[in-house]
């Protein structure tokens, strides 16, 4: 019996969605899920009152008062160039020590134990000596956000060279592949997607670390504008310093992403 697109009994033709629809799809989804954020919002602040929560709209008005007199752009570009220097040192010095920990038994030894150790201590706890010993300018900032993303990519990284299936290393020296042959080969491109993950994470962390770096030690930055709003009763530009953190961590976690995708790839790596 041969069975036809009416009979019960035929399996179910599967229909794949067009990727522009997909993408309205994705892209409704978010506005509503943006606009039920903005209504609860706005509920809450008619009922606790502007003195304890900014509604949106005097949110957006405070946003363009900081706006027009520079105080939004300069915070931003001096934490986005706080984070992005940091983070960029974290993993240029993180991923090089991971490998060397993952693949060499001496060195994971020796380092292990200061690794493990340090990693516990938050930046935050270093905020005052790094004031005292590198000064209230862009090092102190700039050395806490490394120090928060260097354990992080190191960790990961570490993880991966250790994850590598033991079988492909065996295969490549059997056929003859020196000690730089299999690193290249065999145990960077295994270990990317760690890499790219550690950087994913410390780039959130860096977020977490530059509000009470600059809170302490800066007179520009988002941190110190949240802080400086607070002595100032200013609830609104509270919140402006707030929100803005989280549409740029967003920003800068998306771009990351992309680039990520591209470098998976690049690398046979599943995305």
């Amino acid at each position: 019996m041969t069975l036809t697109a009416a009979d019960p009994k035929a399996p179910p033709r599967r229909t794949t969605a067009r990727p522009g629809v997909s993408g309205l799809r994705t892209l409704a989804v978010y506005t509503l899920s943006v606009l039920v954020g903005l209504g609860i919002w706005q509920l809450l602040a008619m009922k606790y009152g502007s003195s304890l929560l900014a509604s949106p709209a005097q949110t957006l008005s405070a946003a363009k008062e900081l706006a027009r007199d520079g105080t939004l752009f300069n915070s931003v570009v001096a934490s986005s160039r706080r984070i992005l220097i940091g983070w960029g040192l974290g993993i240029l010095v993180g991923a090089p020590i991971g490998l060397l920990v993952g693949q060499i038994r001496i060195v994971r030894q020796l380092l292990e134990p200061y690794i493990e150790f340090f990693r516990f201590i938050p930046p935050v706890a270093f905020v005052t000596l790094a004031v005292v010993w590198l000064g209230i300018g862009e090092s102190s900032k700039v050395v806490l956000i490394f120090y928060t993303a260097v354990f992080i990519v190191t960790l990961n990284t570490s993880a991966g060279v250790m994850a590598v299936n033991e079988s492909k290393l065996r295969a490549a020296a059997s056929l003859g592949a020196s000690r730089r042959q299999i690193l290249q080969w065999v145990v960077l491109p295994s270990t990317v997607p760690y890499i790219v993950t550690g950087a994913r994470l410390a780039m959130g962390n860096s977020f977490l670390t530059i509000v009470s770096a600059e809170i302490v030690a800066s007179q520009v930055g988002l941190g110190s504008l949240i802080w400086t709003s607070r002595n100032y009763g200013r609830i609104d530009w509270v919140f402006v310093g707030i929100i803005t953190l989280g549409f740029l961590g967003f920003v800068y976690d998306r771009v990351l992403r992309l680039v990520a995708v591209r470098v998976l790839r690049r690398y046979g790596a599943k995305v």
